[in-house]
């Protein structure tokens, strides 16, 4: 993992040669900074829901998602839950995934994963809402459904 770039969009072909299982598809390597520790000397909490809404704007990025109508979609965070599986501490190499899992009608729901190695230490979801100029729900158009498919072949 030591020759990964770091911030930067990881493809299927990379994530699988630093040992990262399918189905993860998209990924970013990162390193652990002294601001991101706590007082036991391990990742605060509240810094994983930043590293995966970084993960997910690149993720848009990457892709069409913010490119779906002549304006950019606005999406909201519904929900979101973690599990801390083992500890990531300073100056670990970690890599973080992300996929798109379930969609519905205004909403989608996306995975996340840190690996330290092969070691699975974190995982997330977050349930992703679409909405409107004027904040109601929208539905996802077509062009998008079909991308996540693409991407990381959800069902419908």
């Amino acid at each position: 993992m030591t020759d990964l770039p770091f911030l930067t969009p990881l493809n299927a072909d990379q994530l699988r040669a630093a040992g990262i299982p399918e189905p993860w598809r998209f990924g970013m390597a990162d390193q652990v900074r002294f601001g991101e520790i706590d007082a036991l000397q391990h990742v605060n909490n509240a810094v994983y829901l930043k590293w995966f809404e970084n993960l997910r704007i690149l993720y848009f990025q990457q892709f069409s998602l913010w490119h779906q109508r002549d304006n950019r979609p606005k999406f909201v965070l519904r929900a979101v839950d973690l599990d801390y599986r083992s500890e990531v501490k300073l100056t670990d190499r970690y890599i973080l995934t992300g996929r798109t899992m379930k969609m519905g009608t205004s909403s989608f729901t996306m995975e996340y994963g840190v690996w330290v190695g092969d070691r699975l230490t974190t995982t997330s979801h977050a349930v992703l809402v679409m909405l409107n100029p004027d904040n109601t729900k929208a539905a996802l158009p077509e062009s998008l459904r079909t991308e996540l498919r693409e991407i990381d072949g959800v069902p419908d």
